[in-house]
């Protein structure tokens, strides 16, 4: 009796898969019926049956992605990052993937789909990003010294270890500009409701709430990048004749717009189905004022705005020192004083 039930599952098994596959492949449900020689009512119940499994593992699927945004985003400005992020194993890992770049080809693996996923996410709210924006320095140099397909080895190699020290602190890169990385951090929500009640020692506290952590973790973020550089990529490509490489970094927080620019087309070639998505980027004050102090910082250093710098402590305002800019160079201004928007270089 039981090897009967057994064989009656397995035809029930093989006819219900016969049912999809024909399904599947384009063939009208009237037909299956006729070919099969069963009713078009048990026909439809199975394709239901399967189309409704799919339903529930695509509603799965979803709640665990936007789970993994929603720790990620968490992470990235709610915890003191430095504190887990092993930059040791960094630097050798990046010392093996530049070794290998030179010796083959560069392989360049960073995907941008969960910063498309925050900036969506985003999109329709009032928000504001600490901005990290790393350059390399003396990159005219290195066009003029190197073949074309080693520079761009080079600069392919750097932009990957950026992105992913970048990803250790919790961070987004938004896109690449030449040899230029530029990415965000994301604050914490303005959970505070109506400030307009409330007592400047509180207004205080929240704001310092809000950006201090992801501030902290920019800067730090800054400070393993020149290092997994210095320490990392240098000693490599000073094994291969080529000469070191440095960067600059700046940083500053402020609001910033996220825009839409049109759609992303993609078609897949095995089904030709046509997916489109939206193309975002941001816009603000804040980017211009990162992208020009970048080019303030020393070689193998990195400057801070005056928002960020407010936000610090006394022990981590104590690794920076105040820098002398020229008026005819800088000339952003402090929005709440009118003053010379300070800028404050890294000692440390």
């Amino acid at each position: 009796m039981a090897t009967e039930d057994t064989l009656n599952s397995t035809n029930t098994s093989n006819q219900r898969q016969t049912i999809l596959n024909l399904y599947n492949s384009g063939i009208e449900k009237d037909i299956i019926s006729y070919q099969l020689d069963i009713s078009k009512e048990e026909v439809d119940k199975i394709i239901e049956e399967e189309e409704k499994q799919k339903r529930q593992l695509l509603i799965l699927s979803s709640s665990e992605k936007q789970m993994s945004d929603a720790i990620h985003t968490s992470i990235g400005s709610s915890f003191y990052l430095d504190a887990i992020v092993n930059i040791d194993l960094a630097i050798r890992k990046a010392q093996t993937r530049m070794w290998k770049a030179l010796k083959s080809e560069p392989h360049f693996d960073i995907s941008m789909e969960e910063t498309d996923t925050i900036l969506q996410k985003l999109s329709k709210s009032k928000v504001t990003f600490v901005i990290l924006h790393i350059d390399l320095v003396g990159s005219t140099h290195l066009s003029m010294t190197l073949p074309l397909d080693r520079l761009t080895t080079i600069i392919q190699t750097f932009s990957q270890e950026m992105s992913l020290v970048t990803e250790l602190y919790g961070g987004y890169v938004l896109k690449y500009v030449g040899d230029a990385v530029l990415a965000f951090f994301v604050t914490n929500p303005n959970n505070g409701g109506d400030n307009e009640d409330r007592d400047d020692s509180l207004l205080q506290k929240q704001y310092q709430y809000q950006y201090y952590l992801p501030c902290i973790n920019a800067i730090n973020c800054a400070r393993s990048m020149i290092k997994v550089v210095k320490e990392g990529i240098n000693p490599i490509l000073n094994q291969s004749d080529y000469p070191d490489i440095g960067v600059r970094i700046g940083i500053d927080v402020g609001e910033i717009a996220i825009i839409q620019y049109g759609w992303d087309i993609h078609t897949l070639d095995k089904k030709q189905l046509t997916v489109k998505e939206p193309h975002y980027d941001i816009l603000g004050h804040t980017i211009n004022v990162a992208v020009k102090m970048t080019g303030l910082a020393k070689p193998n250093s990195f400057t801070i705005g005056q928002s960020v710098y407010d936000i610090l402590d006394e022990k981590q305002k104590s690794t920076f020192e105040t820098l002398n800019v020229n008026p005819n160079t800088w000339s952003y201004l402090n929005e709440k004083t009118g003053s010379i928007y300070q800028v404050y270089n890294s000692t440390a």
